[in-house]
């Protein structure tokens, strides 16, 4: 449920024909190895040894190791392991909030996909953000995240849609679409067992996915572009 409207909003670009897929911080393959298996082949760029082993080892269980790559690297220097124009879709899910300097990395990570190709970005929502802190009784810490400040030891940044707009427009991009992502997910979490009403449930996720003011409110922003 809780990625429903991300694979919802990736599905028209999926289904066009086999892709050359990035996965910039992938990590142990949770988008990778389900896209292998769609017959894409997907390379996924992580900093983390541990996670790039246990990828090759989910991709090896689910019987498409020879369509998934893992080469470790950082997602603000591709340049020194990915081909520039050498990816159809490029993934960058959750990765802007731990990288040094975004914009850099968005810029990198543009000159990797090919001319048309397509960028999946998605990033902590502020409000989000926001609201959990201060409905958990938090309101310090609520305030501190609204005027920017991170939390203390803490280089998990959060982000409005504006400011991904501008972070994309500047790296070269095109914004098709944005949705939310866990809009309601976490909050019923219930509903994940199973049967009719967590179908339901997922619909209602794609659904209130793409409209304001709910989606404005997602736990994550998720942007579809275009170079």
């Amino acid at each position: 449920m809780r990625w429903s409207a991300v694979w919802a909003a990736l599905e028209p670009i999926l289904g066009a024909g086999q892709l050359r897929v990035l996965d910039v911080g992938g990590g142990t393959g949770g988008f990778a190895v389900p896209l292998a298996e769609r017959g894409h082949d997907v390379t996924v760029v992580d900093p983390s040894p541990d996670a790039l082993a246990l990828l090759a080892r989910r991709a090896a269980a689910a019987g498409v190791a020879k369509s998934v790559i893992g080469v470790q690297g950082d997602g603000d220097r591709l340049a020194d392991v990915v081909p520039e124009d050498s990816a159809d879709l490029v993934l960058c899910h959750h990765v802007l909030e731990y990288v040094d300097e975004p914009a850099r990395a968005l810029t990198a990570l543009a000159r990797c996909v090919r001319p048309g190709g397509r960028v999946s970005l998605f990033a902590a929502n502020q409000a989000a953000a926001v609201l959990s802190r201060a409905v958990g009784g938090r309101p310090d810490e609520a305030l501190a995240l609204v005027l920017g400040h991170h939390p203390e030891g803490s280089r998990h940044r959060r982000f409005d849609i504006g400011t991904l707009h501008n972070l994309v427009t500047q790296a070269g991009l095109d914004v098709d679409m944005w949705h939310g992502v866990r809009v309601i997910a976490d909050l019923v979490p219930a509903v994940e067992g199973g049967g009719e009403l967590s179908a339901a449930a997922r619909q209602l996720e794609v659904v209130l996915a793409q409209r304001s003011p709910y989606r404005d409110l997602a736990t994550d922003l998720h942007l579809l572009c275009r170079r």
